[in-house]
Order: structure tokens, then sequence, then C-alpha cells
């Protein structure tokens, strides 16, 4: 039994999920994608696991839980001024570090994009969304994902709560054409903007955000729609 075998058995896919023209978004990325996690994204689509855990997908309703948005770059450039500040611990190169998940709470899942090239390879990490802790799984997605829906490993960023109602996915209407590959760091104008900025905007509109290291996507997000960006 394979690993999205393992995972669909645990935690049944949705009847319909929307295809991806996977060669188009490889060559666009500059980069191959991990096989479990395209068969993961044709059989569930967008959507969040136990209504917590999202996977990033090129048909994401917000191109801030897209594969191919601006969220891997601009996290990865939060992380990169984190590690070369020393305003936050980051354990691992920032460049080999590519967001492909984030939960309800603002934990971020990555892939360790080591070694380039085989992203067979590739393990998991996660981060605290507003605290210091790292965790990291050595093996891919599918295995990631029913280890943890199956409660076999416990991932202590998450809530005890996570599996209170069992494995489940949730699926979300995906958007009609996949979010156009920008890899920039954002805000998507291009221009620099000063994270204090953002962050004195997100209290000022009531978000909670810790006073260093990254900015969660949610508040990103809302940022850009009220005319930030």
């Amino acid at each position: 039994m394979t690993g999205i075998d393992r995972l669909t058995a645990l935690c049944p896919p949705p009847p319909t999920a929307p295809s991806t023209d996977w060669p188009s978004t490889e060559q666009a990325l500059g980069a191959p994608l991990p096989a479990d996690y395209k068969q993961i994204a044709d059989a569930y689509g967008p959507g969040a696991f136990c209504d917590f855990l999202h996977l990033c997908h090129p048909h994401a309703p917000t191109r801030w839980v897209s594969l191919t948005g601006p969220l891997p770059a601009t996290i990865r450039a939060q992380l990169q001024h984190d590690r070369d500040s020393g305003t936050h611990p980051v354990p691992h190169d920032p460049r080999h570090l590519f967001v492909m998940g984030v939960t309800d709470n603002g934990e971020y899942l990555f892939w360790l994009t080591e070694p380039a090239g085989a992203p067979g390879k590739w393990t998991i990490a996660a981060n605290e969304a507003r605290g210091p802790r790292w965790y990291a799984y050595g093996g891919g997605l599918a295995d990631f994902l029913t280890a943890v829906l199956s409660g076999r490993e416990t991932v202590p960023l998450f809530p005890d709560s996570f599996l209170a109602q069992g494995a489940f996915f949730t699926p979300t209407a995906p958007a009609p054409t996949p979010v156009p590959v920008d890899t920039a760091p954002q805000p998507p104008t291009g221009r620099t903007v000063n994270p204090s900025d953002i962050r004195a905007w997100a209290r000022a509109h009531g978000y909670d955000v810790p006073g260093r290291g990254r900015i969660p996507a949610v508040v990103l997000e809302a940022w850009e729609k009220d005319g930030n960006g």
C-alpha cells in the first residue's frame, strides 16, 4: 500500500477535486514537486484536514493559501531576515524552506527542499505561530499526514483538540484557474514595506500579531485587501 493509499483510507477525500497541470506548474515554479503532494492535491483539492490544517494548492480560493502565490517567497524572506538579524531562531537555511501548508493557528508547514531536484527525499518542518519552537518530521507529506491524522505522531505545536473529531477533510470551493506563479517576496506591489508598518496596521484592526518573527498569512491577506498592496 502506498502513502496516498494509506492516507485516503484513513481520511476519505471528497468525490471530486480540480485537476492541475503539474508540468506547467513545476516549470513555472522552476522546480519539481514531490509526487505524493501532487497525488494528495489531485485527490483532495483545496480545503482543510480536521478544519485546521490547510495544504497550499494551485487552485486555492485565495493566493495566500496558494502553492503558486506570494506566501512561500514572503515567508522565506521573513525567516531570512529573522535569521540574519538574530531576532528569532531559525534552525534551517531559509533558502531550503518552501511553505506548503498553514494551520488556523498560524503555524506553517514547510518542505525542507534538500537535496535540490530530488523532491522524493524532501522532509517536513513546521514552526510555531507565536513562538520560537520548530518541529521536524523525517519523511514525506503523505506519511506525515497519515501519522498525524492517525494519532501515531504528535506535533507539539498543534492543539490537543486537533483530533477530537477524528480524521476528516473539508473541501473549499476552488478557484476556477490556478493562481499565477509569484516567486517574489510580497507585499505584491514589489515596493519595500516595513514589517512594523504591517504589524501596526494589524493591531489597529484587532489582529493579534507577534512583536517579532514572521507575520501570519491571514494578516498579510487582510492588509492587502484593505488597499495596502
